[in-house]
């Protein structure tokens, strides 16, 4: 029985002690009128339990959603936002969505007008489920104050089961003034929603499947695993570098499944899509057997998707989420169910045949690719290259450091030459691509992992989006790393109108705005502040921006015209990728232009 069962409460005061029980140790939020009374119970709590639940205040609240994905992201726990109604919540839908494409779980808390009256059009009323029912997970609006406790347990439980996601709870002000006795335990009725994961919990991978898989791999000359966020999410990493060390299989990885596996083991292809690794790709394209652990065929991985893999005898298929089986390209085995069991019962299996395969020739095979298709960029430029400064910050960060980023060239660039030993040290938007991610979600990793060096990467552009929150680094006194790639623009967009828009800049050029990002750092508390502009100053300044113990902002001037390669257009096949003048190629790509109807 809960200590508190029997106690009388408000439902605000429920609330939080429903917060408290679910294991919430820190909340994101931006008060407002018709949220007051959480916060109030949010204070009283932290005053009795000293300060056991911080609530750190951002800029904004599209920062408060950020910071609770970031949590989320670093930690594998549920982040929690509090936000007001009206323009509060509606701030909110874009890390909501965002955090649904990649399978976040964060609850967002949102006050709203009194029940009665709803539908008014009140004061900073908005139509919370309406909005947010088209992007979240889901959406409850608590009408009933008698069901409060259980509707909060229930978003919890709902945000981090099956595939994890975004959970949005709308209350009103006058359901979190409510009294009523405290029951401390019980949920609301979703039998349907159960019975669903009871099934994925109880899901196996049957003695007859094993042995398919097995006899496909033995037939097979070029396996590869291609590993996506689910992994992550799944807390699969390792069960998968158990499977991949005792089958000796390469992983290519996507975006989101960045640290999956050690990007510096000899078995690592890194990533793979429309900006991985050369080699990554080539990986794909010569492979005859495919298992896609926890990846969606996505048009960022599988622009093409009848030539994604074509050479592969046999694609087998592991997700938590059916309806990714065959939605995109079509399996030849698939499981449905947790996957860390599903990898675990695989690896047993083939233990106990035993399973045994040279595929010696296939590592071989490789190393070749990995050495002749080699990440590569300018290096005799004098103008300061981006991945030159990666490159630099990764020497002395080793893979450990987390690393956020926002949305464009610079986070292409921290992808394809940082370093990733562990999972949840790379955190990015993935699916939506959200630009002024990086800054918040790096406050929200570090508060997940307090004694982690966290460093944000960023772009001039995407850093504008949510700059404000610059401050909130200085006021918690974190020791977050920012650095500003500056080229003066949008620079993905503009590489996109180079290569295929005729190099009009149609406005994505930024070179005469007036913006002085040192001068906003320091105006926003950083002591250490630094812009870099010459080549040989680099190293030099590089490592004191690492190194310096408290936050950290480095703005640098890099080549305007550095270009992310490779690159795979939208619609196409590796074969037609693009490597640009110092990576090199199978075949020489022509650049022709896409259609009006095509997708950045």
């Amino acid at each position: 029985m809960h200590a508190r069962a029997g106690a009388s409460m408000t439902g605000a005061e429920m609330l939080v002690q429903v917060l408290v029980d679910e294991g919430t140790d820190i909340v994101f939020g931006y008060s407002g009128g018709a949220i007051l009374p959480i916060y109030d119970a949010v204070f009283c709590h932290n005053q009795e339990h000293d300060g056991a639940m911080p609530l750190i205040v951002p800029a904004n609240e599209q920062g408060a959603a950020f910071m609770a994905a970031g949590y989320a992201r670093a930690s594998g726990r549920v982040g929690v936002a509090l936000v007001t109604s009206g323009p509060g919540a509606t701030n909110t839908v874009t890390p909501v969505r965002d955090c649904m494409a990649d399978s976040v779980p964060i609850v967002v808390i949102c006050g709203q007008v009194p029940t009665g009256a709803i539908g008014t059009d009140a004061f900073q009323e908005a139509p919370v489920p309406s909005i947010m029912g088209a992007v979240a997970k889901h959406v409850f609006l608590v009408t009933d104050p008698e069901k409060l406790e259980a509707t909060v347990r229930t978003a919890f439980e709902i945000a981090r089961t099956g595939r994890p996601g975004p959970v949005v709870l709308d209350i009103p002000k006058d359901v979190q003034n409510w009294k009523g006795v405290f029951h401390g335990s019980g949920r609301l009725p979703i039998p349907g929603y159960r019975q669903r994961m009871n099934r994925i919990r109880a899901a196996k991978v049957p003695e007859a499947a094993c042995a398919m898989l097995f006899e496909a791999l033995a037939a097979a000359n070029r396996p590869l695993i291609y590993a996506g966020g689910g992994v992550i999410n799944a807390g699969a990493a390792p069960a998968l570098r158990d499977f991949v060390e005792e089958f000796q299989i390469p992983v290519v990885t996507t975006l989101m499944g960045i640290g999956a596996v050690n990007t510096t083991d000899r078995l690592s292809m890194r990533m793979l899509g429309m900006h991985g690794a050369a080699y990554a790709n080539y990986a794909v394209d010569d492979c005859d057997l495919l298992l896609a652990i926890g990846a969606r065929f996505d048009d960022r991985v599988a622009g093409n998707p009848p030539k994604f893999a074509a050479n592969a005898k046999f694609i087998a298929h592991f997700d938590i989420d059916g309806s990714e089986i065959n939605k995109v390209k079509r399996v030849d085995w698939s499981h449905v169910g947790l996957v860390p069991d599903a990898l675990a019962t695989l690896a047993d299996y083939g233990r106990r045949i035993p399973f045994k395969r040279d595929w010696s020739a296939w590592h071989a095979h490789c190393d070749e690719l990995r050495a002749k298709y080699a990440m590569n960029y300018d290096r005799d430029s004098a103008l300061i290259q981006p991945h030159y400064v990666i490159e630099e910050i990764n020497r002395l960060t080793r893979g450990d450091a987390l690393i956020t980023t926002g949305v464009g060239q610079h986070q292409m660039w921290a992808a394809q030459y940082f370093d990733f030993r562990s999972p949840r040290l790379w955190l990015t938007s993935g699916s939506m691509g959200t630009m002024g991610f990086g800054l918040p979600a790096a406050i929200g990793a570090q508060f997940a992992d307090r004694g982690r060096l966290v460093i944000d990467v960023d772009g001039d552009a995407s850093i504008r989006m949510n700059i404000g929150e610059l401050e909130t680094v200085t006021t918690y006194d974190l020791p977050i790393k920012i650095v500003v790639l500056n080229n003066c623009g949008d620079g993905m967009v503009k590489q996109w109108q180079k290569l295929f828009f005729k190099g009009r800049l149609s406005a994505s050029d930024k070179s005469l705005h007036k913006k002085d990002f040192v001068k906003a750092a320091l105006a926003d508390g950083f002591k250490h502040v630094v812009r870099l502009e010459r080549k040989v100053d680099a190293a030099r300044i590089i490592e004191e921006f690492v190194r310096y113990p408290g936050p950290a902002f480095l703005e640098v001037m890099i080549d305007p015209d550095a270009g992310v390669y490779p690159m795979v257009g939208p619609g196409q096949a590796y074969d037609e990728m693009i490597t640009g003048d110092h990576i090199a190629s199978r075949t020489k790509v022509t650049i022709t232009p896409p259609g009006a109807s095509e997708m950045f």
